[in-house]
């Protein structure tokens, strides 16, 4: 049996430990009061846009012209406060309140180069105590792959953050090689700050986006073809639409013909974030399991050990960061035991043997330049945060 241990003696805690212990026993029950309206909605991952469900007879009628209006305005301004439910809005005494989030703020020093060392390893430690009740039971912790947060699986069943089947997904992959990202890590708009999420909003406004939507080929090209010309003032050339249609293609795994919302505003908010911020700023988000994956791919990469790799196994390892399904072997020399399976859509899948040919001429040319460390980090740093969603979405497609 476990041991209650709690942070801060106070009512507050007391109260949330009460509820701790309740989802413990509730176990992978399924509790039809706490159904989401997600159900009309679409699936929306990683985000806090799933409000509670106040009865399932509000439920099972249909909203009304002024309600679907005021739906359309509460999900804008969840879009641009990156928030939850707030307190004042959560009267269910058998939940959790989400939190509200708090967009981070750029620093001073922030473009300055950070100092991640190839030679000095980071040791690597999860939190003790569950993210959500901040109490330790001796029972198991579902760890996050990205940061170093740990969870109850009843708290986040609590949460709503666990349904059908991210529920199996968490308790299947959260102690495996390819690991489960929590909420604040899978979203990646939340890597955004004020400045940046209203820039986003006034982009998407312009272009007619509706938010939490999914978005066909059609909708997909539109809006890049609008981005595009906004942007540079002259249509987008036959190429760039090509990569456009790649990208959607990388965004649908499931070839269902659309993308989901949250896959689409994630990979939006990581080309904001490459468009808006030096690499070196970038550099900084990566967490310390992050960097520690980098650096086992390097080393694997840098077999003569004199601190340099050649171009095109640095554009090859872009691929590995997209640790989604489980593949055999890759086709580099990076061991999956290091940096995890390769995406089933990448070209440097060991499946895709027509892509190893092509790209064979071009390795021998990129060979030629060598890159060191810090050149490897700033490379790939786009794509390794690309990779911290949950979805089988590559949210950054890696260049062929």
């Amino acid at each position: 049996m476990g041991v209650l241990m709690s942070r801060r003696q106070t009512v507050e805690k007391v109260q949330k430990v009460s509820l701790a212990v309740s989802a413990f026993k509730d176990g992978l029950r399924e509790q039809p009061s706490t159904r989401r309206r997600a159900e009309a909605g679409g699936t929306r991952r990683g985000t806090l846009e799933q409000t509670v469900q106040e009865g399932e007879e509000e439920a099972s009628a249909g909203p009304s012209q002024p309600e679907e209006s005021s739906a359309s305005k509460a999900a804008w301004e969840r879009l641009r406060d990156g928030r939850g439910v707030e307190p004042e809005e959560f009267d269910r005494a058998n939940r959790f309140t989400p939190p509200a989030f708090i967009r981070p703020k750029r620093e001073l020093r922030d473009d300055e180069p950070p100092d991640i060392s190839l030679e000095q390893r980071e040791q690597v430690l999860n939190d003790e105590m569950c993210e959500i009740c901040e109490v330790w039971t001796a029972e198991s912790l579902f760890p996050c792959r990205i940061c170093s947060r740990v969870y109850h699986d009843g708290c986040l069943r609590r949460m709503g953050y666990l349904q059908k089947d991210s529920s199996v997904e968490v308790t299947e992959t959260a102690h495996t090689e390819t690991g489960w990202s929590c909420y604040y890590c899978d979203n990646l708009n939340l890597l955004l700050t004020e400045e940046e999420m209203y820039s986003l909003m006034e982009t998407l406004q312009h272009c007619k986006i509706i938010p939490e939507t999914c978005l066909t080929l059609d909708d997909f090209l539109h809006y890049k073809h609008l981005v595009h010309k906004q942007q540079f003032e002259r249509p987008m050339a036959e190429a760039q639409e090509e990569r456009a249609a790649l990208q959607f293609s990388a965004l649908d795994p499931d070839k269902k013909g659309h993308i989901e919302w949250h896959d689409f505003l994630s990979h939006e908010s990581i080309q904001l974030l490459q468009k808006l911020r030096p690499q070196n700023a970038l550099l900084r988000l990566l967490t310390a399991k992050e960097r520690e994956r980098a650096r086992a791919a390097f080393l694997a990469l840098d077999q003569d050990s004199d601190g340099f790799i050649g171009e095109g196994e640095c554009h090859r390892a872009r691929h590995t960061w997209f640790r989604k399904h489980q593949k055999e072997t890759p086709s580099c020399n990076v061991s999956i035991s290091h940096v995890g399976p390769m995406s089933e859509s990448s070209p440097a899948s060991s499946g895709s043997s027509k892509s190893q040919e092509k790209t064979l001429p071009a390795t021998e040319q990129e060979e030629a330049r060598p890159i060191d460390w810090p050149g490897f980090l700033r490379e790939n740093v786009a794509y390794i945060l690309a990779a911290r969603p949950n979805s089988a979405a590559l949210h950054l497609q890696p260049p062929a």
